[in-house]
């Protein structure tokens, strides 16, 4: 026993003495270049002030563009991050990465805003990262909505609003546009809830397990209030209230390829692309064939989706389900809680969906995340009978999300209930919780949440096409006639060309080129099944630079062979080149007798 105890006190200084490791193995990790907090959220022109310290402490990295302005006025920013020492990211394989196209769904700001930051400040330290950064470039759009961002911050709204873009549209077909939204009726810079407590006909009661809170009776019990919605008034005198709020359409349903009219999906828009944010990305993504992987960034629910958006579009090749499924389970791993899930099959239908029209008409591999959960926080998590559904469910998460509060935050999301008399239903109280109640995480775990979703983003980027050409195979067939055989193989899970991209006819094909000092190229022919003994499929014309229609595979090659006509006996000098839109160019040299 006097061993044992003294062991702990044995052990003492050797744990006291050592220095902290780091997470690249270094003793002490250097400051950052730049230190930006990740338990706070950024306004717009927080965001901007940021990029521009990165770009500054990190001289040629970061390339800010302005893609046009948004409704109201601001710059659309696009972000490319690019070793400055390498090719342009024009010729390389480049990740494309938004967040915020609803207004009110904003951390995936901040992931992204992590994600710069981190890439750039450990460029130096972590391998990983430097490999990653020497092979491929990042687009970045922090906020595809400005205008929605700013209002959640600076204007009282609710934690779903305001989720539209801020073109002014009329929803209740009055004649007028946006008269009629919810107003900060008690000044205290939130859209909270009102009730009313009455004597008769009342549909809710209060909890008797924590009485702030209302929970709907059920038959034969006696209500004790109306619950009469978010704090407004009926600003334009037609009898209703918070029935036409700033905006009313919806980003997310105003791409081309799945669009919709707004009467079969609600916030499409009069036209694919009418607003000037939907429609400086789409040129973006049409101008850069580069683009070999996506990432949009929403809340909430903790979900990694892919499309298709409905069920008329389940038909996307099998070759690329594979690639989807692997990422999407690797990401599961990555981010404990989420679920990787099929948009139509598993949540709601969507048409005219950013990642759905980066995928379907531009074959590009992306993916939704929907950022938080809140099973991840107050350990409510669905039965396994069928899910945690029914309003006894309800009851039970919403009072462990108000315990959450209580006991974690300290009550600093909810407003207590306080008297106000309303010019329509007379006396009655508002409080309740506030607009960073429900969608957006605490922000003590707001690092984690940016760090584990960006690393799922790395994890994706690294898997964009990574090709290589092999040492050829030359052989003398006399006559002054060369043989020379090639191949070229993807190290990576993504292909050069997607299934998809092969059937929308999205880009060019892949080229693979024969480029000869000392000679000419009198024939050529990509190589197909057996190695030792080949198919050969001849091309007719300029047989120097094959056509490569299908690409490389997922961890795939193409072969090709060459005949060459030498210029007498000198030797010749080979260079192989392999253009691929999204996996780049490449070249190997050769020189023999």
């Amino acid at each position: 026993m006097k061993r044992l105890l003294l062991l702990p006190v044995m052990l003492l200084p050797l744990f006291a003495s050592s220095p902290a490791i780091s997470e690249d193995g270094n003793p002490v990790t250097p400051a950052p270049r730049v230190s930006l907090a990740f338990d706070r959220f950024y306004d717009y022109a927080e965001m901007v002030e940021a990029i521009e310290k990165l770009s500054a402490a990190h001289p040629g990295w970061l390339e800010m563009k302005s893609l046009g302005k948004s409704v109201q006025g601001r710059d659309l920013w696009l972000v490319a991050l690019n070793d400055p020492d390498g090719p342009p990211h024009t010729e390389k394989p480049a990740m494309y990465i938004d967040a915020n196209i609803h207004g009110n769904e904003i951390q995936g700001t901040e992931v992204i805003l992590y994600t710069m930051w981190y890439l750039l400040e450990n460029r130096e330290r972590l391998p990983l990262i430097r490999g990653l950064l020497d092979r491929v470039a990042f687009y970045f759009i922090p906020t595809v909505n400005p205008d929605g961002r700013d209002a959640w911050f600076h204007e009282p709204s609710t934690p779903h609003s305001p989720r539209t873009g801020l073109r002014p549209v009329d929803d209740d077909r009055d004649g007028q546009a946006d008269e009629d939204g919810p107003d900060d009726l008690d000044g205290d810079g939130s859209i909270t809830d009102m009730r009313k407590k009455v004597a008769t006909g009342g549909t809710h009661r209060l909890d008797p397990d924590d009485p702030r809170r209302l929970i709907p009776v059920r038959p034969g019990e006696k209500g004790e209030y109306l619950l009469l919605g978010p704090e407004g008034i009926d600003n334009d005198g037609d009898g209703r209230i918070n029935e036409d709020g700033p905006g009313g359409y919806d980003m997310n349903r105003n791409f081309p390829g799945d669009w919709r009219p707004s009467w079969i999906q609600w916030g499409a828009g009069p036209y694919p692309l009418c607003y000037p944010e939907t429609r400086a990305i789409a040129d973006f993504a049409f101008a850069h064939p580069n683009i070999a992987a996506g990432q949009s960034y929403h809340n909430t629910g903790g979900m990694i989706i892919r499309g298709p958006g409905h069920a008329d579009e389940d038909n996307y090749p099998r070759s690329d389900l594979a690639v989807f499924d692997r990422l999407g389970r690797d990401g599961e791993r990555i981010l404990p809680g989420y679920d990787y899930k099929v948009l139509y099959a598993d949540l709601y239908p969507v048409r005219g969906g950013f990642v759905t029209f980066l995928y379907e008409r531009l074959g590009i591999i992306c993916f939704t995340n929907e950022l938080f959960r809140w099973t991840q926080y107050d350990g409510i998590v669905p039965d396994e009978a069928g899910g945690d559904h029914g309003e006894d469910a309800r009851r039970r998460r919403r009072g462990a999300r108000m315990k959450f509060s209580d006991d974690v935050e300290f009550g600093r999301h909810f407003r207590k209930w306080t008297p106000y008399h309303h010019p329509q239903y007379g006396d009655i109280e508002i409080g309740g919780l506030t607009r960073a109640s429900r969608r957006v995480p605490p922000v003590f775990m707001l690092e984690e949440l940016c760090h584990r979703n960006m690393a799922f983003t790395l994890l994706h980027a690294r898997e964009m096409p990574e090709l290589v050409i092999d040492e050829p195979e030359v052989t003398d067939l006399g006559e002054g006639l060369l043989r020379v055989r090639a191949e070229v193989r993807n190290l990576r899970l993504i292909p050069s060309i997607t299934g998809m991209g092969k059937r929308v006819k999205a880009g060019l094909p892949d080229f693979f080129e024969l480029e000869v000092e000392g000679g000419v190229t009198c024939g050529g022919s990509l190589l197909e099944g057996a190695r030792l003994t080949p198919r050969l499929r001849p091309q007719e014309h300029r047989p120097g630079r094959l056509r490569v229609e299908d690409g490389v595979g997922s961890h795939g090659s193409v072969r090709a062979e060459w005949i060459v006509s030498r210029d007498g006996r000198q030797g010749v000098a080979l260079k192989l080149v392999y253009r691929s839109q999204k996996g780049g160019t490449i070249t190997r040299k050769y020189t023999g007798e």
